[in-house]
């Protein structure tokens, strides 16, 4: 059985280690199994990229971050309008291989061009990952643990200088669509405020919520906001307005006019980090450790059964195969009444709402 490898859009802690699991499975379930990585995502399939992968390079990767075989973004909505060359390049390219299957590891984007192909007729086994946890039918993606733990440090780090320096620290998350890590991160690390795209929140409610803690006696306050929070008039908007009201306003996005509001209204000493990309960067956690390996082993025993055109999900703690076509083009968005949600309100966090 010849089976193509590749790693697609924003890279995070865990691609390696899925690798691992998968490969080291495979070549246990068919002896004489060939796995060929192509580089650079999509882009690699594309261009005729790929090379022959040895078993030993499946060997030592478990806790390497990054990816083995590098990734690249292949926009969807780009490949529909303007792509059918590079669908049909793919489709040839896999011909060429000789593949008997196409495993892919990526986003909701990358499992978008997944059903694509599927639907174009390959063999292909998808495997959920991004560190926004916010793939339709499963309850975990790889890579969200680990991003979590760096956010959390992150907060847990900004805290201590908040308090030593009497501040208002303003820490946007990553997450541009959905809330999932700031959430996860922001009840980890004690924050007082969390702002999710998903929950609009009204200024006024925040800058109050800053206050209460300064009646208190308190002596700093942590919002922990995503990069997509939206306050409650912006969400009444289509994206066009808002992002032309955005550029009028020279282009301050949530977490910068939290800020400049605090500051200005309450006399707070107030700062803005953005951890940004390191939530991507370095190894998997533990638990991410665990959870891609289980998910690599049943990618192989998917492929190996010939069970195509699904990809990796876990609900309820359990492993399972979601249709692709079921799932491609939906978003796992926060409920409003998540019961981590209702759990941080319990505690007195602010969504500023």
């Amino acid at each position: 059985m010849k089976i193509g490898l590749l790693t697609s859009g924003g890279d995070c802690a865990g691609l390696n280690a899925v690798m691992r699991g998968f490969g080291k499975t495979i070549y246990t379930l068919d002896k004489g199994a060939e796995l060929y990585g192509i580089t650079d995502g999509y882009a690699g399939l594309v261009n005729g990229e790929w090379r022959k992968m040895d078993r030993d390079e499946f060997s030592g990767i478990l806790t390497l971050g990054g990816t083995i075989l590098g990734t690249s973004r292949l926009p969807y909505k780009k490949l529909i309008t303007e792509g059918a060359d590079k669908i049909d390049a793919m489709k040839a390219n896999y011909k060429k291989m000789g593949l008997d299957a196409l495993v892919v590891l990526g986003g909701n984007g990358t499992h978008k061009t997944a059903a694509l192909l599927s639907k174009e007729g390959l063999n292909v086994v998808g495997l959920p990952k991004t560190i926004d946890n916010d793939i339709w039918g499963t309850d975990m993606t790889f890579g969200f643990y680990s991003a979590v733990d760096v956010a959390t440090e992150c907060i847990d780090r900004l805290a201590t200088t908040a308090a030593s320096h009497r501040r208002t620290m303003v820490i946007e998350i990553m997450g541009n669509k959905t809330g999932w890590l700031t959430l996860y991160a922001g009840v980890a690390a004690g924050a007082d405020v969390i702002l999710i795209p998903e929950i609009p929140f009204d200024l006024d409610k925040v800058v109050e919520a800053v206050a209460k803690r300064t009646e208190r006696k308190k002596a700093f306050c942590i919002v922990a906001a995503a990069e997509g929070a939206i306050d409650k008039r912006e969400a009444a908007l289509d994206k066009k307005e808002r992002e032309r009201r955005k550029a009028a306003a020279g282009g301050l996005n949530a977490s910068a006019r939290i800020a400049a509001a605090v500051s200005e209204r309450l006399q707070n000493e107030t700062r803005v980090v953005v951890p940004g990309h390191i939530q991507r960067g370095g190894g998997p956690s533990p638990l991410d450790r665990a959870l891609c390996t289980e998910m690599g082993v049943y990618a192989a025993r998917l492929v190996y059964e010939k069970r195509f055109g699904v990809t990796v999900a876990t609900t309820g703690g359990a492993l399972t195969a979601n249709r692709l076509a079921d799932i491609a083009g939906k978003t796992k968005f926060v409920p409003a009444e998540h019961e981590l949600v209702r759990a941080a309100r319990s505690v007195g966090v602010s969504f500023g709402d």
